[in-house]
Formats: structure tokens, C-alpha cells, sequence
């Protein structure tokens, strides 16, 4: 039989501040760190371990002797639950100034790195309905609240249309209205719900793999328009297409209504046939008068008005005069590429995702760029001596690799070659740390400004200029 562990109790733990992945930081009474999820910095609270390391403790907070001046009221009735937005019970002020502390430390701790005086992080003018895309699951046995558990009503609705509990890939919290995505998001999201309840569209149930809703999708762009994309595991075209019709005549403004049946294990659609029901299939985004087609697959960052002030800072960062050949790595549908293309006399872009090269050199079309040349293939396998003597060595390089960083060949790639400029766009500063730590003896730290692209949570963008000694 298993050992049941023993959960300790501690006693008025001060919360000293916010660590990684969101969590706060205490400490018990022998000197060890406590990880906590339900407080903010300045609580004081007795905290019940859930799980006990060497080093440190994991826990929760299950009473507050005092609580932080930097708490604010969350917004959300499902707070706390949902996991979504895990600090909007903190003042978004103090939110932006452990990000950048993160920031910070992430690359003095890790990448031991000579740091200028960092620029203010930049903060998000819109701290709720700022995504432009949102992914909903379907369940026939929603989640319930210990309340309901515990109460002798008979839970007779048990679909949801929802999000995922943390660490449970089959519970499905059933979500009433979510701040993440301006409206119409939550109207079409309750529309397909209560569709489909009235008429017995069956809802998908993970753990047994049946039920015929899956996945919900809504993509929006700062044109206004609007993509709606339902996965469905069980194919009924009788159904289908009563939603789907149901879906177009009630919102008018959806720009593109897509399908997809896929009835593999995972609900991943990317290697999935995508069929487009009514209007485009795909949407389009606008930057600087420049216009990016964005599809069900696309990458696109999630946060448009932010992803401007990355960009401008990346273009700023690089100081493009007009005269270089500029590197774009990791470079996605090509917008950053784009974005700077005007002051560059040409841009070469590089990406593992086919379909994405593919958006990326048709974009550039529509956009009449003809000074950019897009790349596909896996970084550390293109991005090698023969491809430098065949496109030329650049003077700038702009890299934006997925949260695991660069991998190392491609790091050494960049010392090799020693472009006189290195802009690094990351979406983790732990990552970026450590390579820019593989990078120091031939690059000093210039510049180095995060960018909040996803208020309410502890994720921070990061940008790093690096100059050649």
C-alpha cells in the first residue's frame, strides 16, 4: 500500500515575493522556501504543504492572518479555480514589477550577465479582453465546485464548454463569461453551448473518447474580424451543419466559420484538413498599414496592440539604417521580418513550420514586399556555413525562439559568424539567460526591455540587444 504523506501546517508564513511560473515564495521555520498559488507578496498567512523536497516545500494558504496592500479584487468568478489569470488578485502595478524583477534576475542569476540600466517594463494598455485567440473544450461532466458536491440538489446539466483545470486533462470547468477576449467571444461561446443542449448535439467526453463537440476556437484581429473554428470528434453532418447555419445567421460579423473532424487521441488540429463552411479561411491583421493573413494554424502573437510595441522595440533595438542585411530566426509568419523590412535592405527569414513559410511569403506578396526571402527547416539543421555563403553574412540578427530558447549549434552559429548586432526576442528570460550566458565573451548587453504582453499572469516578454566587443 502507498504511504499517505504527511502534509505539515506553518504557522504565520510572511509571502516575500513572487517567483517563477507565478508562484509566491515564503519560507518555513528550518530556512527552506515554500512555493505558494493563492497569495500575493506582503500576505501573511499558515500554509498546508502539498508536497515536500530537500530544498523546498509546495502549498497552499488556508488562512490569512493578514492580507498585502498589494491586493486588488479579481474581476472573475472563476478565479481561483479556472487558473487562467493567476494574479489578478494582485494590483496590476505590482504585477509589472515582479516581472521585470524576474526579468532581472533571470539574467544576472543565470546568465551572470554585465546588465545596463534596464528600460521600465511596458505595460498593457488594455489589462483584460487584450487575446485574439481563445481555445475552449467541450465536456458531458463538467467539473463541479465542492459546494455542488456537497449539496443534496441533483446536478442535472453536466456539459461544459470551457477550460481545462490545471493538471487535469479531462476535467472541463464550465466558463460563464472569461475576460481573456473582447466580445463577441462570450456570446458565441454561449450561443454554441446552449445550441447544442437544445438540440442533443452530444458534447465529447476525454476519458471514454466519444461525444461529437470537441473544441471551440475564436480568433480575432484588430480589423474586426472574426474566425470561429469547431473541432468535432463524432461526424453527423445532419448536426454539424444545424450549428454551424445556426452560428452564420446569429453572427453576421463572423468572417470565417471552419470545421474540423478529427478523431485522433489528442485534440491538436495542425495535422488536421481544415474545411471552411462560410466566408474566408482565414482572417485578416493590420500593423503600420501592413497586412498579415492569418489562418487556423497560424502563429500570431496572441495580444495585437502589444505585439506592435515588441516589434517596435526590436526595431529600434536592431537600429537599422538601411544599408544591412538583416537575419530574422525562428521567424514565424514573417511578421517581425516585415515589420522591419522597410529599413533594411533585405531580410532573410527562417522557420521549421512549412505552413508558416508559406503565410509568411504570401503575406510579403499582399504586402508588395519584395526585399524579403523567407527559409523552411529545423534551425540548427538550415542556419549552417553553407547557407550563409549562399544568402550572405548578416549584419544584424533578430531571434525569436519558442520558450525553450536556441538550441546550442545554433547559438555557436550566431558566435561564428559575429554579426556586429544581436536583437534576442524571447518569451522566456530563463532560456534567453542561458544563451545569452554562452554569448557574453564576444557580446556585452546594451539594451534589454520586457514588453507585458499577458497582463493578470506572470508571463513577460523580454528583449536583449547585444553589440560585439
Amino acid at each position: 500500500m502507498r504511504k499517505k504523506k504527511r502534509r505539515l501546517i506553518f504557522e504565520k508564513v510572511e509571502v516575500i515575493d513572487a517567483g517563477a511560473k507565478g508562484k509566491t515564495v515564503g519560507k518555513a521555520p528550518d530556512g527552506r522556501v515554500i512555493f505558494m498559488t493563492n497569495t500575493v507578496p506582503g500576505d501573511v498567512v499558515d500554509v498546508q504543504t502539498t508536497k515536500k523536497r530537500k530544498a523546498y516545500f509546495e502549498g497552499n494558504a488556508i488562512k490569512f492572518h493578514s492580507y498585502s496592500d498589494k491586493r486588488t479584487k479579481p474581476v472573475c468568478e472563476h478565479f481561483g479555480i479556472c487558473g487562467g489569470c493567476k494574479w489578478q488578485h494582485m494590483d496590476y502595478g505590482h504585477q509589472l514589477f515582479y516581472k521585470q524583477k524576474e526579468v532581472e534576475n533571470n539574467l544576472r542569476r543565470i546568465g551572470h550577465l554585465d546588465l545596463p540600466e534596464l528600460e521600465p517594463i511596458l505595460g498593457s494598455k488594455e489589462q483584460y479582453f487584450y487575446r485574439n485567440k481563445m481555445e475552449f473544450s467541450f465536456s458531458d461532466s463538467r467539473w463541479l465546485t465542492l459546494d455542488e458536491i456537497q449539496s443534496d440538489v441533483e446536478i442535472k446539466e453536466k456539459n461544459a464548454l470551457g477550460f481545462h483545470i490545471p493538471g487535469m486533462w479531462d476535467k472541463i470547468l464550465d466558463i460563464k463569461k472569461c475576460h481573456l477576449q473582447a466580445d463577441p467571444s462570450n456570446e458565441i461561446r454561449l450561443a454554441v453551448k446552449d445550441f447544442a443542449i437544445k438540440n442533443e448535439i452530444t458534447f465529447f467526453n476525454p476519458r471514454n473518447q466519444y461525444g461529437m463537440l470537441r473544441t471551440l476556437m475564436i480568433r480575432t484581429a484588430s480589423t474586426g474580424e472574426i474566425m470561429v473554428l469547431i473541432q468535432f470528434y463524432e461526424d453527423s453532418k445532419e448536426k454539424r451543419e444545424l450549428l454551424l447555419n445556426h452560428l452564420a445567421k446569429t453572427f453576421s460579423q463572423i468572417t470565417s466559420l471552419q470545421y474540423v473532424i478529427n478523431q485522433k487521441q489528442n485534440d491538436t488540429i495542425y495535422d488536421q484538413e481544415i474545411v471552411c463552411f462560410a466566408g474566408r479561411d482565414h482572417i485578416i491583421e493590420e500593423m503600420e498599414g501592413l497586412q498579415f493573413k492569418i489562418n487556423a494554424k497560424s502563429f500570431y502573437q496572441t495580444n495585437s496592440e502589444q505585439a506592435y510595441e515588441l516589434y517596435k522595440v526590436a526595431r529600434d533595438f536592431a537600429g537599422i539604417t538601411g544599408n544591412e542585411l538583416v537575419y530574422d530566426l525562428y521567424t514565424g509568419t514573417g511578421t517581425i521580418a516585415q515589420f522591419v523590412s522597410k529599413k533594411a535592405k533585405k531580410v532573410i527569414g527562417i522557420e521549421s513550420v512549412p505552413e508558416a513559410i508559406e503565410d509568411a511569403k504570401a503575406n510579403a506578396a499582399n504586402n508588395k514586399i519584395d526585399n524579403v526571402d523567407f527559409f523552411v527547416g529545423d534551425m540548427k539543421n538550415v542556419f549552417n556555413e553553407d547557407f550563409i555563403n549562399a544568402h550572405g553574412s548578416p549584419d544584424i540578427i533578430i531571434t525569436d525562439p519558442p520558450r525553450d530558447g536556441m538550441h546550442k549549434d545554433v547559438v555557436q552559429q550566431l558566435l561564428n559568424i559575429g554579426a556586429k548586432k544581436v536583437v534576442y526576442v524571447s518569451c522566456n528570460s530563463a532560456t534567453q539567460a542561458r544563451d545569452l550566458a554562452l554569448m557574453k565573451h564576444m557580446y556585452k548587453v546594451s539594451k534589454v526591455q520586457a514588453v507585458d504582453m499577458f497582463p493578470q499572469t506572470h508571463h513577460v516578454e523580454n528583449v536583449v540587444l547585444l553589440e560585439k566587443f
